[in-house]
């Protein structure tokens, strides 16, 4: 009988070692830049009530309808895998009476979300990312920080060419307008566009600028803009986001049929780009993330009017472009110096030796499972460490251990419990 060969499911993937160091540089620069900017780190549970994401995400979304991993407990509830932050952040905000913090409160968070959608690179099914939501603050200034924050944290990581796509899609005042003139223009179209853009046309119309089927988007670039039907609020709004941008230097490019694909979206929409390729001159060749300002979504959950607005960071995509650029090589810290023994006894009295070297924060290597010293010292060699120290049968006696130069060779015996002391003298003089 053949054995099994498990593989990851469908769209699942492992972070292997080599790619450790860049997820821990890319997270620490997102935390860093964060903490300065005043957020702080909220952890949501990775399952949460379905309903929650069919109220605020939304049903006719593509999130809900298709790609959301749901199950039903032994005690009757229906749960979902958190397939986006935004609706947990709220959640927390208002379970844990955050509404009567100082406002505005900045939030941050990361770690994995789950889609069912069609794997392809840099998008899978357990898929992982960098978030940050700000609660009561409605001011355009807010809006433009955490767009500055989100390019900030993309140019210190060195990628090329990042640029913002922005939009506003006004609010329960104006969009009602815009959307009667896009069904109006859709209507006469709906036999040009997919199967799933005329279930959309009865159901949300402004889905239908987000589909990416090429026939649809050929149908999106005659239609109304939604720009041209703002409100004065709405159009104030957006007209002080870009003078934001303009004043700090941020790069942007409208695209008046941004929608983004979630129903709690107001005003404020946008995704974030970098130019991996010379040849794209727009500079907008891959979709690292996205957000957008959701005024309404806190009093839609049951609560007071609390003007939001959050971003989205993929994770797996700035990884595999940060490696893609070559720029930056994050490895883990190289150890300094190799513990060599001979012997059960020399190996049972190394291991506190070990622990003392970590607790002096001095990388060490070492090869607990082999006996042989030749092969010891190879590994060593290949490890490119200055010093090997060695500990045998003889050592464990005299309660010392011997300090190898591994460049020349020299040697030199000290006492088990100076050899720390004397790790770091030579350290230092190197």
């Amino acid at each position: 009988m053949a054995k099994l060969k498990f593989q990851t499911p469908t769209g699942m993937h492992d972070i292997l070692p080599e790619d450790q160091a860049y997820l821990r540089h890319i997270l620490k620069v997102a935390e860093s830049i964060s903490t300065f900017y005043g957020f702080q780190r909220v952890d949501t549970p990775i399952l949460e009530e379905a309903e929650l994401f069919e109220k605020g995400t939304g049903v006719s979304t593509d999130i809900v309808e298709k790609q959301m991993y749901t199950l039903k407990t032994r005690g009757g509830d229906i749960l979902a895998l958190r397939p986006e932050f935004t609706p947990g952040m709220v959640r927390s905000f208002l379970q844990h009476g955050m509404h009567n913090l100082p406002q505005p409160v900045k939030l941050y968070t990361s770690g994995p979300l789950f889609r069912y959608e069609r794997p392809q690179e840099g998008r899978y099914r357990q898929l992982h990312q960098f978030d940050l939501e700000v609660f009561g603050d409605q001011s355009a200034a807010i809006d433009a920080q955490l767009i500055q924050i989100f390019v900030a944290i993309l140019k210190e990581l060195k990628l090329p060419g990042v640029v913002v796509k922005v939009n506003s899609i006004g609010d329960s005042q104006c969009r009602p307008y815009y959307k009667k003139a896009l069904i109006s223009y859709l209507r006469n179209k709906q036999y040009a566009v997919c199967a799933d853009c005329r279930r959309r046309l009865k159901t949300n119309p402004l889905r239908v600028l987000d589909c990416k089927e090429e026939k649809c988007q050929q149908v999106r670039s005659q239609a109304p803009q939604m720009i041209d039907y703002l409100c004065q609020e709405c159009k104030d709004h957006f007209k002080s986001l870009l003078e934001f941008f303009d004043e700090a230097d941020l790069p942007y490019h409208l695209d008046p049929y941004l929608v983004r694909g979630l129903d709690y979206y107001t005003k404020t929409v946008f995704e974030v780009f970098a130019n991996l390729t010379p040849e794209n001159a727009e500079g907008v060749g891959l979709a690292l993330g996205g957000g957008g300002r959701y005024d309404g979504l806190v009093k839609l959950y049951g609560d007071r009017e609390t003007p939001a607005v959050g971003f989205g960071m993929g994770i797996d995509r700035v990884l595999s472009a940060v490696k893609r650029q070559g720029v930056i090589r994050p490895s883990s810290p190289s150890p300094k110096v190799f513990l060599a023994q001979l012997g059960e006894a020399a190996k049972k009295k190394s291991m506190k030796l070990f622990e003392d070297l970590r607790k002096a924060n001095i990388p060490v290597s070492e090869s607990l499972g082999r006996d042989s010293l030749r092969a010891q010292l190879s590994r060593a060699d290949k490890l490119g460490v200055p010093y090997t120290l060695i500990m045998g049968q003889r050592e464990v006696l005299d309660n010392s251990v011997v300090i190898r130069t591994m460049g020349s060779g020299a040697q030199k015996t000290v006492k088990l419990q100076d050899t720390v002391e004397e790790v770091k003298k030579l350290l230092k003089g190197e």
